[in-house]
């Protein structure tokens, strides 16, 4: 739009100077010519013998200086010998060079002096015009007029600003008609956007409302809700799959155990191999409890309320101080009080498993410190340790199922406790993270929202 305007609005202005020129020009022409009908009745006023005064003379005088002092546009009548028959004011005289010369060069020939330049606004230049006396057929004198641009100017300048005004109006009209067109054709693709990001945050249930904007849009938006659709159905039989899964193997399982530690009865005390497989269906055990708490985590709708999270972490602090004084290991708290958006449940069992696994690695004569803090929109809940720490590999995968680092296979666990942690805290709009605690160590620092997610 702005190259059509430019492309439109360019030639027009000079059009427009071309025009107001044309008519100042024609109107000295007119002025001209006047004078010059009114001198060539003037009797041998250029004559060298010339010895009384013409009325008609006196009066072109007259006319002559009544031009000047209304228009301030310099006249005068010049002989062919270039000597002035009459003019106003009577310092104006032919010069040896320049426009006027030009023009008066030009009328002698019997001819109308050419168009002059063009004027523009920027410049302060004159308008010369000459028209010749005829008499007899010939030419007796010529009337040249010297014009100020002045007026002209002002006059290119005046229908140049309406003309960008008319182009800034134009442009505005076409941007907020784009801005109008844009919107309609973006808002289809925020809503997109926004609900592709609530589904990769956990909330699977979100749909895009496909009622607005252009037709390839609106088929874009059904295609998006089917997939997210199809997306849902799939993860909600994997995670019935694995419930029932885990539910089924509990049975077998805990009867295999029974005759295990009825065959134990049978067999010495210190049996290694029934005191190892013990422990196998014992963790076998654990992981199927935990399959199942994550499979329950996955389908759990949180149920976010304002929660004193100061208060909340300082339950949870007390209630493993025991498990950690047994360790040998001090677990601190400092835990201001700060309310958030967070389900309590979630919350204390994302946190159980956090110190957890502070208390579990940290050795014996070390510290775990749990601080609370407001930070903005969040409120975290950060935990130190002062344990043997991971590698940035390591760090990487941490909280992935299953997954535990090769130099603490020996530790009680399944791998499974941080990955539903953070997909409890997921569906309540929280986080959890990961880094280095200096100078060896973890930090972990689960955050939760401190207004409403859905607000």
């Amino acid at each position: 739009m702005a190259a059509v305007l430019l492309a439109l609005g360019i030639p027009l202005a000079v059009s427009v100077a071309a025009t107001q020129q044309q008519k100042v020009v024609v109107d000295r022409i007119d002025d001209t010519a006047r004078f010059a009908s009114l001198a060539q009745f003037v009797t041998d006023a250029c004559s060298s013998t010339r010895t009384s005064t013409d009325e008609r003379l006196e009066t072109l005088t007259s006319e002559l200086a009544s031009y000047y002092g209304v228009y301030g546009i310099k006249a005068g009548v010049f002989c062919r010998t270039d000597v002035p028959m009459t003019q106003a004011p009577h310092t104006f005289y032919l010069p040896n060079e320049g426009e006027v010369r030009d023009a008066f060069a030009e009328a002698l020939l019997s001819r109308r002096s050419h168009d002059p330049e063009q004027v523009w606004p920027w410049q302060r230049g004159r308008l010369v015009v000459a028209s010749p006396v005829i008499r007899d057929g010939d030419v007796v004198a010529v009337v040249v007029t010297d014009s100020p641009t002045g007026q002209l100017r002002s006059r290119i300048l005046h229908g140049w600003l309406i003309i960008g005004a008319g182009e800034i109006a134009a442009m505005l009209l076409a941007v907020g008609a784009a801005l109008r067109l844009t919107g309609w054709v973006l808002r289809p693709v925020r809503v997109l956007d926004a609900t592709t990001h609530a589904i990769a945050s956990g909330r699977l249930k979100s749909r895009v409302a496909a009622a607005g904007g252009p037709p390839e849009l609106r088929r874009l938006a059904r295609a998006f809700n089917e997939m997210a659709d199809n997306v849902e159905d799939v993860l909600e039989q994997q995670r019935a799959f694995v419930a029932d899964a885990s539910h089924q193997l509990r049975n077998p399982l805990a009867a295999l155990l029974l005759r295990i530690e009825l065959l134990a009865l049978e067999l010495p005390e210190d049996n290694e191999e029934i005191a190892s497989v013990r422990t196998e269906g014992k963790r076998l055990a654990e992981v199927l409890d935990d399959l199942l708490d994550l499979a329950l985590a996955e389908h759990t709708e949180a149920d976010l309320r304002t929660t004193d999270i100061g208060a909340l972490t300082a339950e949870r602090v007390a209630a493993w101080t025991p498990t950690a004084e047994a360790k040998g290991v001090t677990l601190v708290g400092d835990c201001p009080p700060t309310t958030a958006w967070a389900d309590p449940v979630t919350l204390s069992s994302a946190l159980d498993a956090v110190i957890d696994n502070a208390v579990k690695f940290t050795p014996e004569g070390e510290c775990v410190e749990v601080t609370v803090a407001a930070d903005g929109d969040v409120t975290s809940v950060v935990v130190s340790d002062n344990g043997p720490g991971l590698t940035d590999e390591e760090l990487g995968r941490i909280g992935d199922r299953f997954w535990r680092s090769g130099r603490h296979q020996n530790i009680k666990g399944s791998g499974l406790g941080l990955s539903i942690s953070r997909t409890l805290l997921a569906a309540g709009g929280g986080s959890i993270s990961y880094a280095h605690h200096e100078p060896h160590g973890l930090t972990v620092r689960v955050s939760v929202p401190r207004s409403s997610p859905t607000a």
